[in-house]
């Protein structure tokens, strides 16, 4: 097996902004931000959202403002309307 072909794997935290847990895993990703966890170095990757805090591994259910954005589309739909 060639060794110059293949990506080198790092030490990477996963970090959800939401819940604030942190998954230290292997992975081929890099940032800038680094941090030292248990005496080795991570680059840390934020996520918005996680298993940890995604609705369907929760089971949390969230409600969506559909008449807001029908409204929304109708109001852009008129104006787009009157300009051609």
């Amino acid at each position: 097996m060639k060794t110059e072909g293949h990506p080198a794997l790092n030490n990477v935290c996963f970090l959800d902004i939401g819940t604030g847990k942190k998954f230290l895993t292997k992975s081929t990703m890099k940032s800038a931000r680094t941090e030292k966890i248990e005496g080795e170095d991570y680059f840390v990757i934020v996520r918005d959202v996680t298993m940890d805090s995604h609705p369907a591994y929760t089971g949390e259910k969230r409600l969506v403002d559909t008449a807001g954005r029908v409204e929304k589309f109708t109001t852009k739909f008129k104006r787009a309307t009157k300009v051609t």
